[in-house]
């Protein structure tokens, strides 16, 4: 060590040489620790802003009218005329069936008719008859009372000129007056037992009339149902939309009630599953934004419709016994309507479909909701 090394040492204060130099903070730290504070700053905010003005659920799922095909009678399947995932209109055939057994069912009915009214005419014919044999019947009625009075006249002339006084007549004569006035009286009560008699078959005939009369109504109205049972045959669509679930085959033998496809309408809606907590601010008529899983990229807008009366628990074959001793409180799920806007599913051409997942968010606590 020189000289003036030593001079320059000996010169610098003892506490100076001891001290240990300043370290500065580092410039990139405390520029990533102003990123992290502004960054969990931003998202405590978006969650708080979230959490006030939006709900949000994944468990919600597209639904509609799905309607199941049956036919209403037995028999062989002839015709198919749709195929899967057809567009099908209200009315249109979807199959027929072998009409051949109704169509005799209802040959045979017509033939009933065709005999009971036949049956019908001869008891017309018959009452028109018996109505003559009563006319006949009062005729000698008016006849015999006639003979009858006149009888009595002879009788009383008679008595009148044969007595103790005059014998005017003989006794054979005054006799023979009496039986005459005896036989005419006789003759009138016969005449009007065969008039009432007469009176009797008219109500007879027109009671066996009557009857077949309702034979032939009630043979009517098995034919009207034969012809339905007949029209039966043509399964058509109850409303208009697609074919699905198609199980129905040429030559398959169905049962009534056999469900042969399903038909599924084209307005569909959301059934969002919201939370019970998560309802509290929503209303109907808020607006939805509504994302589906299989149309991603797709944001549809829709409105809160109806909510449902009761939890989905309250729905379920075995809803829980919440009286037992071991009870856990679970926050229940209430099904929430939201329907699309028409044009919006339109647009879709059908790729909209019941059973789809989706992702509902309402907007809540919105001062234009309305």
């Amino acid at each position: 060590m020189t000289t003036q090394e030593q001079k320059v040492l000996s010169a610098v204060p003892p506490a100076a040489a001891q001290a240990a130099p300043v370290q500065q903070p580092n410039r990139r730290v405390l520029v990533v620790a102003a990123i992290v504070a502004l960054a969990a700053l931003a998202a405590g905010g978006r969650m708080w802003y979230r959490s006030h003005y939006y709900v949000e659920t994944e468990n919600a799922y597209v639904a509609g009218h799905v309607h199941p095909v049956s036919t209403r009678i037995a028999g062989v399947v002839t015709k198919v005329l749709i195929d899967d995932n057809q567009m099908v209109k209200e009315g249109d055939v979807i199959a027929e069936l072998d009409p051949f057994d109704q169509g005799v069912k209802v040959e045979q009915i017509q033939a009933q008719i065709a005999s009971a009214q036949q049956q019908v005419s001869q008891a017309d014919a018959q009452i028109a008859q018996v109505q003559a044999q009563a006319s006949a019947a009062a005729a000698q009625v008016a006849q015999s009372e006639a003979q009858l009075v006149r009888a009595k006249q002879d009788a009383e002339r008679f008595g009148q000129l044969y007595n103790s006084q005059m014998k005017a007549v003989s006794k054979a004569e005054l006799d023979a007056a009496v039986a005459t006035r005896a036989s005419a009286t006789a003759d009138v009560a016969a005449r009007k037992d065969s008039a009432v008699a007469a009176k009797a078959q008219i109500a007879s005939a027109k009671s066996a009339r009557d009857v077949l009369s309702a034979q032939v109504a009630v043979l009517q109205v098995q034919l009207k149902d034969s012809k339905q049972q007949l029209a039966y045959n043509k399964i058509l669509a109850p409303v208009s939309g697609r074919i699905g679930k198609r199980s129905v085959e040429v030559g398959q033998r169905v049962q009534p009630g056999q469900q042969l496809t399903a038909i599924v309408q084209e307005n569909v809606w959301l059934t969002a599953n919201f939370k019970e907590t998560q309802l509290a601010d929503m209303k109907i008529g808020q607006e939805v934004k509504v994302t589906i899983d299989a149309i991603p990229g797709k944001e549809l807008i829709g409105k809160v419709d109806s909510f449902s009366p009761a939890s989905g628990a309250q729905f379920a074959l075995l809803p829980a016994d919440n009286a037992t001793g071991n009870f856990t409180k679970i926050v229940q799920r209430v099904p929430v309507k939201v329907v699309f806007k028409s044009e919006d599913v339109k647009a879709l051409s059908g790729r909209l479909v019941p059973g789809m997942s989706a992702i509902a968010e309402v907007a809540i606590n919105q001062k234009d909701s309305k």
